[in-house]
């Protein structure tokens, strides 16, 4: 596994400042910090384009994890060391940390933050696009050596143009839709196995138009956590995609609260 000295910590006050503003960050002559960032279900690595591209002009190593989306075993063993995580992406390092020491912080972003023996499923929140009826929500499709029951899920078009991806322009939300990956069931069944943030600090990005993991929900996991809550007004649970800078602030600041061991 690659990436073993990651040693990132949050920031003490949060900021909705432009990326710009928050790197670099001084270095007082200590090593730049690398940021992992991983992706959640109906999504790639190029989600975070954006962030990837604004750290990188920083001066900073900056890697998008491939997530296969499967289950949240393996998933969360795909990637031993993590910083950053969206949506299923948020249980997924929740997981992987609590056996990492040199993860010095989670930031979450429009995430699912689990406790021990919670599913993602559960943590979506009762006004949530995916409450719905499951024909009308996603296409469904098999797929080989599935466990007993499992099945691949495509969102359907209206629900992700309208409700996954609602602030960006409809044909990039369009071409998003027609490259997503499947997510298996498992992914969203499998009980979180350990609960990170009890013992790291977290940060937590809310999009307050997130349709798919409501506001509500997340600003209750981030409570639980006590997690350091940055609040966007409006965007989607693609504001990764469509505010890059928002959300690449939030990494920042959290990037320059890092203090040599």
């Amino acid at each position: 596994m690659f990436l073993t000295t990651l040693t990132v910590a949050v920031a003490t006050q949060p900021t909705t400042a432009r990326a710009s503003r928050q790197l670099p960050c001084p270095s007082s002559g200590t090593t730049k910090p690398t940021v992992v960032l991983v992706h959640g279900a109906w999504a790639d690595t190029s989600s975070w384009n954006g962030e990837v591209d604004a750290l990188r002009r920083a001066g900073y190593t900056a890697r998008a994890i491939a997530n296969p989306l499967r289950n949240l075993d393996d998933d969360a063993a795909t990637v031993a060391i993590v910083l950053v995580g969206h949506s299923y992406g948020g249980s997924v390092i929740t997981n992987a940390a609590a056996n990492a020491p040199n993860v010095k912080a989670l930031v979450y972003v429009d995430a699912a933050v689990p406790d021990t023996g919670e599913t993602t499923a559960q943590l979506s929140g009762s006004g949530s696009v995916l409450n719905g009826d499951p024909g009308s929500l996603y296409d469904k499709a098999s797929y080989s050596n599935a466990p007993q029951g499992a099945s691949d899920l495509y969102l359907k078009q209206d629900v992700f143009v309208g409700s996954f991806a609602s602030d960006l322009p409809r044909d990039t939300a369009i071409r998003l839709w027609a490259s997503q990956r499947a997510a298996s069931t498992s992914a969203f069944q499998t009980p979180s196995r350990a609960a990170a943030w009890k013992k790291i600090p977290s940060w937590y990005f809310v999009s307050t138009g997130d349709r798919i993991i409501t506001p509500a929900s997340q600003l209750s996991m981030a409570r639980r956590a006590g997690s350091k809550v940055t609040k966007f007004a409006g965007g989607s649970h693609l504001t990764l995609v469509s505010h890059p800078d928002a959300v690449t602030s939030v990494i920042g600041s959290a990037i320059c609260s890092v203090k040599a061991d």
